[in-house]
């Protein structure tokens, strides 16, 4: 129903949704070749720091381009039917022939730079930066609120594909209580050198594939989802039991246990399984126990519930994108945003044992992972993954512990930790106008909840 309606809107209309895309790794080069496909989209910008890798991507789809270095060069380029190629975001976020930018790049501070700048210059903005999306989510949303356009998060991600799953089966009527991905591998420990020949096979930065290994990808992505549909995490970086197929969900998690605290003040759960096929899906776990609807449940082959699994058996990242790419334009939605403010964080923990003065380096590198745990109210647990970057330790930290705010020596001037600091009080008051609007915002957990998980020795993965 949606894809069709997108379909007519962008055919009736008049002239093309405008991207401009910022960052063409992976999943920029693929979202570039999506817009070639789709009718009534065009990217009429790009920008990379490398201008060769744009270049050879703009001739390999024969795309029309011209290198620029301003904004009136952008906009002229634009206007004269090529693509405007530049190597500063910032050119796109301004440039008034740009209706949308997708930030695709895995900076923090930059990435940053480059939304807050297209937002104040009444541009909507879809991330592909997950980083951002999480860290600086509230910010951003409360900064697009103000100037009247949307921020979303971008389909095609995991937790984009379960927003939708989620959309579907509420709409059915089944009361959600788990949100799960499936993850095929995990080594906490895994760094930048190690990872190379996986990396490799895969085309993929180092620090971004060790990301993926490691969890820490996973705990962000999961945490987005959970500030925006107001859900907790069972226990710092989710339970994860290990399963052969998705459809061992149902017995491996302890639901009337979640339920019950559900119905006293709790939250539903994100969490995951680990090692099960089909190794790309998402799934969602609803409640229904109305006698009828069991009864059609069972007669469906779902089961006798009142638990109910649904799921999805892959995400397709860049082939899915186009629908969030253009939905605040033509229909004037997000997908997926932060409404109710930071609920979860990812929080970095040692990798390895870290000695007073070391520095910090970033997600996916060799010193932190990071572990998705509750924001308790009034106060944030830990340092944000997204701020270990060129930090240095005050104190030594052993594996696996957790690392606090008052455990590094915070820079000047950096505007990454600005950001989060506007990101912390839009969140406060994101929750205030949703207890306002009497929508019953949420009662926060603390960060130490109880795991619901049947038991088992041998099927825990953390």
């Amino acid at each position: 129903m949606e894809a069709a309606l997108i379909r007519r809107l962008l055919k009736d209309r008049s002239r093309p949704v405008r991207v401009g895309l910022i960052g063409l790794g992976a999943m920029g080069r693929g979202i570039l070749y999506q817009t070639i496909l789709t009718p009534g989209v065009e990217c009429v910008a790009i920008c990379d720091n490398n201008l060769k890798v744009m270049q050879d991507c703009a001739r390999s789809f024969k795309i029309e381009h011209e290198q620029v270095a301003t904004v009136g060069q952008a906009s002229t380029t634009i206007r004269n039917g090529r693509t405007a190629l530049a190597t500063d975001g910032l050119i796109l976020s301004r440039c008034p022939d740009v209706d949308i930018i997708v930030e695709a790049t895995c900076a923090i501070e930059d990435g940053a730079r480059f939304v807050v700048t297209a937002i104040e210059h009444g541009k909507h903005v879809v991330l592909m930066n997950a980083e951002i999306d999480l860290f600086f989510g509230p910010y951003f949303l409360e900064l697009a609120r103000k100037h009247g356009v949307r921020v979303t998060s971008c389909d095609g991600d995991q937790h984009g594909v379960l927003k939708r799953v989620i959309d579907d089966m509420t709409l059915w009527g089944f009361e959600p209580v788990m949100a799960g991905n499936i993850k095929g591998y995990l080594d906490r420990y895994a760094d930048p050198e190690m990872i190379k020949p996986e990396a490799d096979k895969r085309k993929l930065d180092y620090k971004m594939c060790t990301a993926y290994t490691d969890g820490s990808k996973l705990c962000i992505e999961m945490a987005i989802l959970a500030n925006a549909l107001n859900m907790e995490t069972p226990q710092p970086g989710m339970v994860g039991p290990r399963a052969a197929n998705v459809t061992e969900v149902l017995g491996a998690f302890d639901f009337d246990a979640i339920y019950r605290r559900m119905k006293n003040g709790g939250k539903p759960v994100v969490d995951y399984i680990l090692g099960a096929e089909p190794g790309g899906g998402v799934y969602a776990v609803g409640y229904h126990e109305d006698a009828f609807q069991s009864f059609m449940m069972s007669y469906y082959k779902m089961g006798d519930g009142p638990f109910y699994l649904f799921y999805r058996p892959y995400h397709l990242c860049h082939v899915e994108s186009l629908a969030s790419i253009v939905g605040p334009m033509i229909l004037g939605e997000s997908l997926l945003e932060p409404t109710y403010g930071f609920q979860t964080n990812c929080f970095a923990y040692g990798k390895k044992d870290l000695k007073a003065g070391d520095m910090l380096d970033g997600i996916g590198g060799h010193a932190s992972y990071g572990l998705i745990e509750n924001v308790p109210e009034g106060g944030h647990p830990g340092l944000p993954l997204g701020l270990a970057e060129h930090v240095t330790l005050k104190r030594a930290i052993a594996k696996d512990e957790p690392i606090a705010m008052e455990d590094i020596a915070i820079p000047d001037g950096r505007y990454d930790f600005e950001l989060f600091e506007k990101a912390l009080a839009a969140s406060v008051r994101l929750n205030e106008a949703i207890i306002d609007d009497g929508k019953g915002a949420s009662t926060r957990s603390g960060a130490k909840a109880p795991v619901f998980i049947r038991p088992s020795a041998e099927n825990v993965a953390n």
